[in-house]
């Protein structure tokens, strides 16, 4: 078996290169720079060339794992693990053979696994979960897409950027409801944009799989809306890979979606047994996982090294666009009655995004009127998940818009979005306009930047 998990096999890496290659073939992002738009037919983009990227990357990383398990003397052992009792895991090996370990201490890293509802008939063919959909033969030329989270955006995106005709579903009003509703507002406008039809607050009522596979899938959804399509995904949820781990034999507290429950530490109710990645549940990022496993390690020997995770990171969501964000929201703000002021810049607005030809993206910032302290920082654009690092630094060390007016960034980068968007806060804060800001994506206050770099 492959080592990495999710992160690198199913999951993580495969969805963010499939990204790249999507950007690769349709030539979205050339389309601002020379305003030629490439014929996906003309490149006869089929699965197989679709999934050659995805295939070596992950390859890749699966062998820097497991070079770096041999570095480091680690015994491995090939196996289904389970629990005999609360120091002893069972190992049932390929061939129906058990070896058993003990251990003075534990730790369960066993990730997660695509939940699958009763209702939807899952064949591996035409009808995929997140990992399944790793293994398609052929494109489709239209796919249903159920369930608005992280992997769902992602995905609808990615094979919107293909030119797959996408229904994407979705059971509230909101796509990624834990983000800045005006970052969702402008992706639903870019998925809207590519072709994608969002259908909110509903879900699949019936579902009609011919057994050929040259006739279409037939959807009728709770709304009363019908659609074909050729292929399916079902991404709205995980479940805890824990139901084989046979936990009641060590006595550790399994909960919801067969998530084990975790204190601060990454300890689960036994003392000795710990936690941490997607079998926990949220925040269930690649991003934050291994530093789990890095504090219960610390605590488990008690080496001080990590106490805890950082309450201030990052969330990156790698859909075409990109959008990442840190900090507060918007909603957030208002719910905790902070006397807050916002500020944003397009990216078009700056020198570097007019050379690499964007034609849409922005920067909004969240911060404190009294102090000036900014609260939050959400990017949607190009390198988004990159450029958030550094809104990362400010949020965390509670640094002021007036500071970051006063810092010098090399010349032209995209970190003059910060800027921007700090003289247009600033702006706003004042009442006075110099220059009119107009936004990519939905009406806002009129708000003003000056031309410092221009």
């Amino acid at each position: 078996p492959n080592l990495g998990g999710a992160a690198t096999t199913t999951g993580t890496i495969p969805s963010k290169t499939l990204k790249e290659t999507a950007l690769y073939f349709s030539g979205k992002n050339e389309k601002g720079l020379y305003g030629v738009e490439k014929k996906l037919e003309e490149k006869k983009t089929d699965a197989e060339m679709f999934l050659h990227r995805q295939r070596k990357v992950t390859s890749s990383e699966n062998e820097a794992m497991m070079n770096n398990i041999i570095r480091h003397k680690v015994d491995l052992y090939n196996g289904l693990g389970s629990f005999e009792d609360a120091h002893t895991i069972q190992v049932t090996k390929e061939d129906g053979s058990c070896e058993q370990i003990r251990g003075e201490n534990i730790m369960i890293a066993t990730g997660s696994y695509p939940f699958h509802p009763p209702n939807i008939p899952f064949d591996k063919k035409r009808v995929h979960d997140s990992e399944t959909i790793l293994q398609i033969e052929t494109f489709p030329t239209s796919i249903c897409v159920v369930g608005a989270g992280v992997i769902g955006s992602e995905y609808t995106t990615i094979f919107a950027t293909m030119g797959s005709k996408v229904y994407l579903i979705n059971n509230s009003d909101a796509i990624l409801g834990f983000l800045d509703r005006e970052m969702t507002q402008c992706l639903v406008t870019e998925m809207e944009t590519e072709g994608v039809e969002i259908c909110f607050n509903t879900a699949v009522k019936n579902m009609d799989v011919p057994d050929d596979p040259s006739k279409p899938i037939h959807i009728e959804l709770q709304c009363g809306k019908e659609f074909d399509v050729e292929m399916f995904l079902f991404a709205a949820g995980r479940s805890g890979n824990t139901s084989k781990l046979n936990c009641e034999a060590a006595g550790v507290e399994v909960g919801r979606r067969e998530l084990i429950t975790v204190d601060d530490k990454y300890r689960t109710n036994v003392p000795h047994i710990w936690a941490v990645g997607d079998a926990i549940g949220f925040p269930a990022l690649a991003s934050t996982s291994m530093d789990q496993g890095r504090v219960a390690i610390s605590h488990m020997f008690d080496i001080g090294d990590l106490e805890g995770i950082p309450e201030v990171f990052p969330y990156g969501i790698y859909t075409v666009p990109e959008v990442s964000m840190v900090g507060i929201t918007e909603e957030e703000a208002k719910k905790k009655n902070l006397n807050y002021c916002t500020g944003r810049a397009n990216y078009k607005d700056t020198a570097r995004g007019k050379i690499i030809g964007a034609q849409s993206g922005m920067m909004k910032i969240i911060f404190d009127r009294e102090t000036l302290v900014i609260l939050g920082v959400h990017v949607i654009g190009h390198f988004a998940s990159e450029v958030i690092h550094y809104g990362l630094s400010l949020v965390d060390n509670k640094k002021t818009v007036k500071q970051v007016v006063s810092t010098v960034f090399n010349y032209p980068t995209l970190h003059a979005l910060y800027k921007h968007a700090c003289y247009d806060g600033l702006g706003n804060l004042a009442g006075y306009k110099v220059k009119r800001l107009t936004c990519d994506y939905v009406r806002l206050d009129t708000a003003d930047i000056p031309d410092y770099d221009e």
